[in-house]
């Protein structure tokens, strides 16, 4: 394909030929792309074929989701090495209910007439479970652990369980789309394999925060008219696979459930309470975790002396009594949690002493964070979620209902919509623009600065376009195998015929200012240009293998787009040398293909990588220099956790006392 593009160049370039004959040297590359797109394309696989395929591909993902599961583990947990073995108990339902398998059962380490999480879900007929609890109860811990086990158990036919944050969920848009699109986003599966997986209910959905869908009542309290809640309920209900109820696992809080179930539930499904903490329990959990017990002993001896009291009733949900463990770890006196009368004072003073204890002791060797600074930009991240709009460009079903997920190539509304889409246009016109002084020394400056310069009419509207495009994870060995070669020859061959048509249409307007060869050179340059740009990002995208971080999927972008514009760029120079060598020079040559080059990697390569840089630029004030890191140190001093691809606060809490707490307090 390459080789007749060059062919069909030189031939136009340094020959005087019938236009019979430049015709059919214009359509040699178009046919050669036909004939390698019909060669190379994909093949129809039979379904049994297909089945058998996605079996392997669930194998696959269960390994992805397993890293991933334990990463958002070890981070939802902080400090705390220990399990706090959760007990529930079944909820009675009227109608139409799952056979559960006992009346109660606990988190690991089950018996069989107290079987613990899994055991417990594999032995409901059908698969479907609701977990409900108290704010703080270990709801999503227990779904965590439960996602763990039952990989780690898992049979060859088994479907693969996946959290997904149902805030982010559209319920106008299909289940199973968005399913799909959960694969694509944050697993970075190809469409079509991430489709086949959901068509054949090989993923096991582990819907967290019914309760998140929709606002609460300005007293907190849940509110009866939950549209979003409600109408996932029902296509959940619909939710089949074959002639059954297909599997799934929901949270909610317990008061909110018990408000929508008044109209609604998920039929077919057990129902589980997770249980309040004993202050037994609580007391052999905070004399573990301290090195010191006699700190404790005035907190241990009101635990065991009114076990019913504020504290006592606080310290009862493993996300209240790890915290006061934290707060009071290393610094502090831990009876200052006698001082409070209510729960709600209590909650104010270990919420206040949270982010100074935690980044004294995740301390960075080199430059610590300061514990306001830590407040204030982590406030500032809680208000963006709770009053910002989706993002401009955010894909249909995502962030509709109240924000928790924070995504970097997303954050960019953070500094000012306006600001960053006019920013990130400037800048990338003045990037594809470096080349122009090259044209001064051509023969002709003025034609080539025109050719260099024009890749800007391009550039500018996509740079400041609303929509950034998800970033892509780049696996260099790919061009080496058979379907990265294969990918590479669709994308030329679509790119060069896709291009015909604007590029017989630029280079007849730059034919009536010269020659008509030269024109018909430049439709065969732009064609190959483009081309090679959307080929070569096609065969470097990675396979699924394994979950990254956010911020080494925005530096892969940013690699993919480096590495689209130099290839691109050099393989534009070398066919604008064989074309306009004689007359323009090879300065020129090199002028159009890095003008060229630039344009591909920025526009088409990396979107959201660029976007973000430009963020980072806008943001200086108000965040920290490199966001990224930061937000990677907070997952590891236990303030955030990542959920996919994305990161959220550890709890949503604390999301909501940051909002309402944009300055430090006084502790």
């Amino acid at each position: 394909m390459a080789a007749s593009v060059l062919y069909a160049v030189m031939q136009l370039a340094n020959g005087d030929l019938d236009p019979s004959d430049t015709a059919g040297l214009v359509g040699l590359p178009v046919g050669v792309a036909a004939l390698v797109v019909s060669v190379v394309g994909l093949p129809q696989l039979p379904r049994g074929d297909l089945a058998q395929q996605a079996r392997g591909w669930a194998s696959t993902l269960a390994e992805q989701v397993k890293e991933d599961g334990q990463r958002q583990w070890r981070q939802l947990i902080g400090d705390d090495t220990m399990r706090i073995n959760l007990t529930f108990t079944l909820c009675p339902e009227t109608g139409r209910a799952a056979a559960a398998p006992a009346d109660a059962g606990r988190l690991v380490e089950g018996t069989p007439a107290f079987p613990d999480a899994a055991s417990y879900f594999r032995r409901t007929c059908p698969r479907r479970l609701v977990v409900v609890g108290a704010p703080g109860a270990g709801k999503t811990v227990l779904s965590l652990e439960l996602m763990l086990a039952l990989i780690e158990g898992r049979e060859e036919g088994d479907p693969v369980p996946v959290r997904l944050s149902l805030a982010e969920w559209d319920t106008t848009v299909p289940l199973t789309e968005w399913l799909a699109r959960h694969l694509v986003l944050v697993y970075d599966w190809p469409p079509k394999w991430a489709d086949e997986l959901i068509r054949q209910r090989r993923v096991l959905p582990v819907l967290d925060g019914l309760d998140e869908m929709d606002p609460t009542t300005p007293d907190g309290t849940p509110s009866a008219d939950a549209p979003r809640a409600q109408a996932a309920l029902d296509v959940l209900n619909a939710y089949q696979n074959g002639r059954a109820a297909a599997p799934v696992i929901l949270t909610c809080r317990t008061r909110h459930y018990e408000t929508l179930r008044s109209r609604t539930r998920l039929l077919d499904a057990a129902r589980i309470d997770i249980d309040r903490l004993t202050p037994a329990t609580a007391h052999t959990y905070l004399l573990q975790r301290t090195p010191d017990p006699t700190r404790w002993q005035p907190v241990l001896d009101a635990l065991d002396g009114d076990p019913t009291g504020t504290l006592a009733t606080t310290l009862s949900t493993p996300w209240r009594l790890s915290l006061a463990a934290t707060v009071y770890a290393q610094h502090g006196d831990p009876s200052d949690l006698l001082r409070d009368a209510t729960p709600a004072d209590l909650d104010e003073r270990m919420l206040a002493r949270f982010i100074p204890a935690v980044t004294a002791l995740h301390a960075r060797p080199r430059r610590p964070y300061a514990p306001g600074d830590v407040h204030r930009w982590l406030a500032r991240l809680a208000t963006y979620l709770d009053t910002a709009s989706p993002a401009p460009g955010t894909p249909a079903g995502e962030g509709t209902g109240p924000r928790t997920d924070l995504v970097l190539h997303q954050l960019w509304p953070l500094a000012g919509p306006r600001r960053v889409r006019a920013a990130d246009a400037v800048l990338t016109t003045l990037v594809v623009l470096l080349p122009l002084p090259l044209a001064w020394a051509s023969p002709s400056p003025l034609v080539t600065a025109g050719i260099i310069a024009w890749p800007v009419v391009v550039a500018c509207p996509a740079a400041a376009r609303a929509s950034v495009n998800p970033p892509a994870r780049v696996h260099w060995r790919r061009l080496r195998t058979k379907a990265g070669c294969r990918d590479l020859a669709v994308g030329l061959g679509c790119g060069v015929t896709s291009s015909a048509l604007f590029g017989l249409a630029s280079g007849a307007l730059f034919g009536l200012a010269s020659e008509v060869r030269y024109g018909l050179v430049f439709v065969l340059v732009f064609g190959l240009g483009y081309g090679l740009a959307y080929g070569f990002t096609s065969a470097i995208k990675r396979e699924p293998s394994t979950s990254a971080r956010p911020r080494d999927v925005i530096r892969s972008d940013l690699f993919r787009g480096l590495a689209t514009g130099l290839v691109s760029g050099a393989l534009i120079a070398l066919a604008a040398g064989l074309a306009f060598g004689a007359v323009l020079g090879l300065t020129s040559a090199a002028g159009i293909g890095a003008g060229l080059g630039l344009m591909f990697g920025l526009i088409y390569g990396t979107s959201s990588g660029r976007r973000y840089l430009v963020f980072v630029l806008c943001s200086r004030g108000k965040l920290p220099w490199r966001p990224g890191v930061f937000l990677d140190w907070a997952c590891t001093a236990g303030l955030l956790r990542l959920a996919g691809a994305a990161y959220q606060f550890r709890h949503r809490e604390l999301q909501q006392w940051l909002a309402r707490h944009p300055g430090p307090p006084p502790v």
